[in-house]
């Protein structure tokens, strides 16, 4: 029969590299050509036109494909429609440009995101905060958030790490990097970014952060006006009863959250659950939602994988306390052993953002200076399947969502 489409499967069963079929996929829409993403279909397969090119593509990189007929094609699309079936065929139409927020010097292992992208061979390009501060996030479509720190207490590290080399230098760029953009403190040139990153999303971005980025960059928003960094952080005190000052509306997920006022202590608010779960490392796992792939496809689209189950994993903000999430923001990851969030989503404006806890999915307590993660023994990563599915989440042919 004639061949005219490539399935790209997605299950446990038949995919034996997922995270690379990522990169199949987005290398497929460089060559504007169009993909359907299964939604719910065999683990969320790509239906990809045949040609000689993608076999081969598919080949080298390992990922695991079969060739069908035009007729076994539309049987597939047939019984993703049926109402019965929870299932939903996404229209990928562009490859969505990707900028990585990170400092220079950083190495790829010190970001999941950024090491991801690589192994699956999708492209992207770093920016900074003189990048951010000239509006040069308006030339891309998604942008990730590394592990910064927004609120200019230098991730916190202090008590363990202030006579460290690398904890006295990176203090000291950051420092002369606020001074040469015409700041007087590091605090005040993050919030400059902080709101900048915060239009690019109002005016239709997608924004992805982890660990640290997720809580500090709300905390930063919240904190605008307010000196909330003590003397060993910016040179003199903070504010005097500064919680009562912090504006929750200014937030994209979190509220009523306490600030760490101890710089000392190695967290920035309530936010994160880090030192309030006890959950031993064997049952630490995390649930992903169902959704209707029909009437919610966003949702559905962040949640594809092999598994409802994925391994948890430690960060400096490892999840989110539930009940200091905003009513408006969606859950589709939790514990439900002690009912934390690890995975959000939720819309600001025109544009979406997602926060995923923890540092690296493969890493269980990522520490500074482990070795990085060889993700070529992790091709089949629940974990890190999540970030992907928000990489190709831009793509899709928008249509209204209906919750």
């Amino acid at each position: 029969m004639f061949a005219s489409y490539i399935l790209i499967p997605m299950d446990v069963d038949s995919q034996k590299n997922h995270l690379k079929a990522y990169g199949i996929t987005y290398w497929t829409l460089k060559k504007e050509l169009k993909v359907k993403w299964l939604l719910n279909y065999k683990g969320g397969s790509f239906l990809l036109p045949d040609t000689e090119a993608i076999r081969r593509e598919c080949q080298i990189r390992g990922v695991s494909f079969e060739v069908i007929s035009n007729a076994k094609a539309e049987g597939i699309l047939e019984e993703i429609a049926s109402p019965s079936q929870n299932m939903e065929a996404v229209v990928l139409e562009k490859a969505p440009k990707i900028a990585v927020y990170t400092p220079t010097g950083k190495q790829p292992w010190d970001d999941a995101v950024t090491m991801v992208l690589q192994y699956a061979e999708i492209p992207y390009e770093t920016v900074y905060d003189e990048e951010v501060l000239n509006d040069g996030l308006l030339a891309f479509d998604w942008l990730h958030l590394h592990h910064e720190d927004f609120t200019g207490q230098y991730g916190k590290f202090y008590a363990q790490y202030r006579a460290a080399s690398w904890y006295i230098q990176e203090k000291k760029d950051a420092e002369e990097l606020a001074s040469n953009l015409g700041y007087n403190k590091v605090s005040q040139e993050k919030l400059a970014v902080a709101l900048k990153i915060r239009d690019y999303v109002i005016g239709g971005g997608f924004m992805f952060a982890m660990c640290s980025a997720t809580d500090s960059f709300d905390i930063a928003l919240s904190a605008e006006g307010v000196d909330i960094c003590e003397p060993m952080f910016d040179g003199d005190g903070s504010d005097a009863g500064y919680q009562n000052k912090i504006d929750y509306k200014k937030t994209f997920a979190f509220t009523n959250y306490t600030l760490e006022r101890d710089p000392k202590i190695y967290e920035f608010s309530s936010i994160d659950m880090t030192r309030k779960r006890m959950i031993p490392k064997t049952a630490d796992y995390f649930s992903l939602m169902e959704f209707s792939a029909k009437w919610d496809p966003i949702p559905s689209m962040l949640c594809q994988n092999h598994t409802a189950l994925v391994k948890g994993f430690m960060g400096q903000t490892t999840s989110f306390t539930r009940e200091e999430i905003k009513s408006n923001v969606l859950v589709l990851g939790e514990t439900k052993s002690n009912g934390e969030a690890k995975y959000i989503h939720g819309i600001k404006g025109k544009g979406f953002f997602t926060f995923y806890g923890g540092h690296d999915p493969e890493d269980y307590q990522h520490r500074v200076g482990d070795a990085k993660t060889e993700l070529d023994l992790h091709p089949t990563s629940p974990g890190y399947r999540l970030i992907l599915n928000n990489v190709l989440f831009p793509a899709a042919k928008k249509k209204k969502q209906k919750t």
